[in-house]
């Protein structure tokens, strides 16, 4: 099936998907037709090569684009990217060691540990949208870390209202000791991602037509976190429609939901799975392209652009037969800034459509129910303090 036009749409049968917002369920029209692969102009692939450019004329070609694909779908490949392919794979490798252990051993790093979701967790304890099935998935999750921060120099001297939004904890590395190349490996990808995406940062500010270093100042400590993702195969629905009618009893491998703040840095191995809801409501594969990372916009970014750049929202269906592996690196301000509508996104006569709110707040707000499958469980400190 190939894209199709607004009035072809009004054809198709629509359902409601509900998902989780950072102001309660919000739903979304989706289109009864079959998945099919995104079209070049709904996910285009971008040279980022440009942003590390000393020209001014080529990090602005950079960014032109970047503005197009985040008004348009907010999904977009990029590749020249900086990170090499034995990064990548390092961690990859490494990622696939951890989880094929035993249980007992993935256990030794489990989060119940963690004050703030760093760790293991284990299969069928997430349930990212609460409208859906619970996620088949385990993962292990890292937050920023400023000692494994190049930027950062005498970590005492970070002021105390950014350093009590951070919580360091060794016991991911000591839980995973017995594979020694997990930390090592990691980091160096996590301080990989973490470098382009402050780069990434000052071309978004381009692309508003800000001053490159605008946002500078609201990521000195940013809130970049590391998601290692593994999932196991889950059985294709039947139905040649992929807008299930029963979704809390229709396996998901991750369930459909929009990222929290700035931007999400995704590489995916080549079985697939992402899927993407396009602005006519209709799912789309963002299939696996060699040598890009995926970035999408997160809703933090559409609040403060006003609706400007899309926060879109996304799932993963592991149909391949295989096991799958993401390692989405998610980015965003201090946890400790906060960010109102910006003035270049509100056109005469326009008005701002969401108050200021605060990072730390916007996240606490998204991160409450993500872990919850059952019942209610205590806040981490991260949310709280």
């Amino acid at each position: 099936m190939t894209k199709i036009s607004p009035a072809e749409a009004t054809q198709y049968s629509t359902t409601k998907l509900r998902i989780s917002s950072g102001n309660g369920p919000v739903s979304r029209d989706v289109l009864c037709t079959p998945l099919r692969n995104a079209d070049p102009s709904e996910i285009p692939i971008i040279d980022v090569s440009g942003i590390f450019s000393p020209s001014l004329h080529e990090r602005t070609a950079v960014a032109k684009q970047i503005h197009d694909a985040a008004a348009n779908n907010g999904f977009f490949y990029i590749k020249n990217t900086g990170i090499s392919a034995e990064i990548t794979s390092a961690a990859h490798t490494s990622c696939l060691d951890f989880f094929r252990q035993p249980p007992d051993l993935k256990e030794r790093a489990n989060s119940n540990q963690s004050k703030c979701y760093n760790g293991y967790k284990p299969p069928k304890t997430q349930r990212i949208n609460p409208f859906e099935s619970i996620d088949n998935r385990e993962s292990f999750s890292w937050r920023y870390d400023p000692e494994y921060d190049p930027c950062i120099g005498d970590i005492s001297s970070i002021p105390p209202e950014i350093a009590e939004c951070l919580h360091s904890e060794d016991f991911i590395w000591t839980a995973t000791a017995n594979l020694p190349n997990f930390k090592p490996s990691l980091i160096t990808y996590w301080r990989a991602c973490l470098a382009l995406a402050r780069a990434l940062v000052r071309s978004f500010a381009l692309s508003l037509d800000l001053a490159e270093d605008f946002f500078d100042a609201k990521f000195s400590h940013p809130d970049a976190s590391l998601s290692l993702n593994y999932y196991p195969p889950i059985p294709k629905p039947d139905s040649s429609s992929v807008a299930a009618a029963d979704v809390a009893h229709t396996p998901v491998s991750i369930g459909s939901h929009t990222d929290f703040q700035l931007f999400t840095i995704l590489w995916q191995d080549r079985n697939g799975g992402l899927q993407v809801l396009n602005r006519q409501g209709q799912w789309i594969n963002a299939s696996p392209v060699e040598g890009t990372f995926v970035v999408n916009i997160a809703d933090y970014l559409q609040r403060i652009t006003n609706d400007r750049y899309v926060s879109t929202v996304h799932r993963a269906q592991n149909w391949s037969g295989r096991e799958r592996v993401s390692m989405p690196f998610f980015f965003g301000f201090n946890l400790n800034e906060s960010c109102a509508v910006l003035d270049c996104c509100v056109e005469p006569g326009e008005q701002s459509r969401y108050e200021e709110v605060s990072c730390k707040e916007w996240v606490r707000r998204r991160v409450k129910d993500m872990h919850r499958t059952e019942g209610d469980e205590e806040e981490k400190v991260l949310l709280t303090s």
